[in-house]
Order: structure tokens, then C-alpha cells, then sequence
């Protein structure tokens, strides 16, 4: 099934999820001043009120956004990303601070809690050599998770629980973008559940399920049709047993399909979706790729959707609630920032160097053999 980006969010994967600990908040801002101070240590990248930011923290990250596998990225490139990253660190540890201060900080449950959904839906191993790859270890993560965590807590205190969407506001948006919300063509929404009669390098169900020849896949799709037929919630399923890498973790759900789209996908699966009525769930349909079970979550009629249509007042009111989240988190950073006694010393080595890049833009990847590669 091929789901219309307009009208759905791409699941993220569970690994999707673990790289995501690592990406850290994207807010930016600029430096406007800093007084003179004496030299750090050369590892001391920058300070946050006396805390230091060391290379060492920049160089962990930067390897989890740059592939060692990959085109190496330039020198200037690299110090770039390097700078970036240093900067966010910076923003990062000054909201660590200030959620502490009101006592906002995550706790060890937690903590615990959010690792042990991460790391569910691997094996030992693969969790082991996720961690490997990224030259990261347990520790380094639940620290990561806790820092997310705890900026999560202060946000949604400080900025997100003061938005307010008023009826005014909807009616305005509405009335300005009416265009966006005249479906031009049915639309259906789909889930659905694949189990295919071949390993999988990534399999990404709650329950790591996963068929792997012809007789697997008849044992299995038959436990799920008689789970469903018993009124067991196909999206539980979905989650527990999907093989679908993509859709397993948001319950099988490809958002909403318009008609164009089905034409496009294999013949047998069009058909089975105009068979049902909203709510209905298929018989299995065997593929080359594997066995599809689908869902028809709803069905609309073209035309042009109103203001008082459930779905249309929710999607405007996300709208307006992110562009309003953006905007304020913005300007909490800004604010908590210039309260702040930042020094960002690889700032002042990249302009001190006037055109000749410092020993800081050299990458530290380990070659094959482990020795590193400056």
C-alpha cells in the first residue's frame, strides 16, 4: 500500500527511535557577547555557568550523525556539523539546568521506563550492537534519555501547557486555506498486517515475530485470523505481530489512501479494500511479497469538508498548536539563554584561525582495524 503524504505522518521505526535519542533539539540561536576569560583546558569546548562541554561529548554525537561507511564529509563540513552540535549541547545544558531548578528533572523510574520501551523491540544483540556502532554504552544512553526526558517535562510546563487554541483561531485558518480541505478525489483509510515467508534483517513488532518460510507464515496468519474473528483489536496485533516495518509500530495504520493511489498498488489488495465497509477486516490476501490482512479504518466521499467536520477541526487545531509550540519554545530558549554565562571556546578557535582550520575539525572515526583516523 502506497499512503498519500498529505494526509499522514511516516512512521518512525524503533530504530528511527534509538538514532533519535541522539539528535538533539534543533534550537538556535545566536551568541550576541562574551567577556574575555582565561584559557581552558584544550579538551573544554565551551562552558554553561562554570559546566564545561568537552570534546569528547561533540566527537560522541558527531558519530552518530556522520556514517564512518559513507563519503567522509570535508573539513569544513565536518567542523560545522561540529559547532552545530556544540551549540545544542549548550541550549540543552542550560534547560537541563533550569528544569532542576524546578525540579523537573526525570526520575530513575522514569528513565527506566522509557529505556525499557526502546530496547524492546530488539534482541540482546541487536540492542548490544546498535550501542556498538554508535560508540556509545547503556549508561550514555539512559543519560541521554534523562536529559530528553527532563527538557520534555520543563517545556511541556513552561510553553506547551500555555497554548490555547481559540474557536476564532480555527474559523480564521479555515477560512484562509478552505482549498486544503476540498477532497478531490474518495479516500480510504488502511491498516494492515504483513507476514512474509522470509527472514527479516530488521523485524520491528513488540513481540520480535517473525515467519520465515511458507508453513511459518499459515500457522501465523491463521493465529491472527482467529484472534481477530474472536474480537481481539487489530491494531494491538499490528503492533504485536506486523512484519511491516514501516506501519507495525502505529498499528498497522497507512493514514488515509486516495483512490489514485490504490490504483497503483497490486490489483488483488484494491479489490479487497472497495469489498469492505468502514471497520471490516479482510481475508488474508497472498502476495509475492507475503500475506496481507487489512483493515478499512474509514472511507470519505470527495467534496469539499467543513469547519465542523471532526477530522478537519483536528488537523487545524495540531496546525496551529505546533506553529504556536515553535514559536514560543523559541522564544523560552532565548529568554533562559541570555540569563546564562556561556563561553563557546571552538567558536573562538575557528575565528582565531582566520581561514586555517583548527585541529578540532579533524574527524575521529576508528578505521577497521580500530586505530583512530585524524
Amino acid at each position: 500500500m502506497s499512503p498519500n503524504p498529505s494526509k499522514m505522518v511516516s512512521p518512525r521505526t524503533a530504530s528511527a527511535i534509538l538514532a533519535a535519542v541522539f539528535v538533539l533539539p534543533a534550537f538556535s540561536v545566536f551568541l550576541t557577547g562574551c567577556n574575555k576569560v582565561s584559557q581552558p583546558a584544550p579538551d573544554v569546548w565551551a562552558t554553561v555557568n562554570g559546566t564545561d562541554i568537552k570534546r569528547d561529548e561533540v566527537d560522541k554525537y558527531y558519530r552518530t550523525r556522520v556514517s564512518p561507511e559513507g563519503q567522509p564529509p570535508s573539513q569544513e563540513e565536518a567542523l560545522s556539523l561540529k559547532l552545530n552540535i556544540l551549540e545544542e549541547l549548550i541550549n540543552n545544558q542550560i534547560l537541563l539546568e533550569r528544569a532542576k531548578k524546578l525540579n523537573l528533572v526525570a526520575s530513575d523510574g522514569e528513565v527506566e521506563d522509557k529505556f525499557t520501551e526502546m530496547k524492546s523491540p530488539y534482541t540482546e544483540d541487536e540492542f548490544q550492537r546498535q550501542l556498538k556502532e554508535r560508540g556509545i554504552t547503556v549508561d550514555d544512553l539512559k543519560s541521554d534519555l534523562r536529559r530528553q526526558q527532563s527538557i520534555t517535562k520543563l517545556m511541556n510546563r513552561e510553553v506547551v501547557a500555555k497554548i490555547s487554541i481559540s474557536d476564532q483561531d480555527v474559523a480564521d485558518f479555515y477560512n484562509a486555506n478552505k482549498q486544503q480541505f476540498n477532497v478531490a478525489e474518495p479516500q480510504y483509510r488502511i491498516a494492515q498486517i504483513l507476514v512474509t515467508p522470509r527472514k527479516e534483517q530488521q523485524i520491528r513488532n513488540r513481540k520480535n515475530d517473525d515467519a520465515t518460510n511458507e508453513a511459518e507464515v499459515s500457522r501465523k496468519v491463521k493465529m491472527l485470523m482467529d484472534r481477530l474473528n474472536s474480537g481481539a483489536d487489530f491494531a494491538t496485533l499490528a503492533m504485536d505481530y506486523s512484519e511491516d516495518m514501516n506501519s507495525a509500530a502505529t498499528g498497522g495504520d497507512l493514514g488515509y489512501v486516495p483512490e489514485s493511489g490504490l490504483n497503483r498498488s497490486d490489483p488483488a489488495l484494491k479489490r479487497a479494500v472497495l469489498a469492505l465497509k468502514a471497520g471490516e477486516v479482510s481475508q488474508p490476501i497472498v502476495l509475492k511479497d507475503g500475506t496481507y490482512i487489512l483493515k478499512l479504518v474509514a472511507r470519505e466521499a470527495p467534496g469539499q469538508r467543513g469547519i465542523n467536520d471532526p477530522q478537519v477541526q483536528q488537523t487545524i487545531r495540531d496546525t496551529l498548536r505546533s506553529r504556536k509550540e515553535q514559536l514560543l519554545k523559541a522564544a523560552y530558549l532565548a529568554t533562559v539563554r541570555d540569563e546564562a554565562k556561556v563561553t563557546n571556546y571552538l567558536a573562538r578557535q575557528v575565528i582565531e584561525a582566520a581561514g586555517r582550520l583548527p585541529d578540532a575539525a579533524k574527524t575521529n572515526f576508528p578505521s577497521k582495524t580500530g586505530a583512530p583516523q585524524n
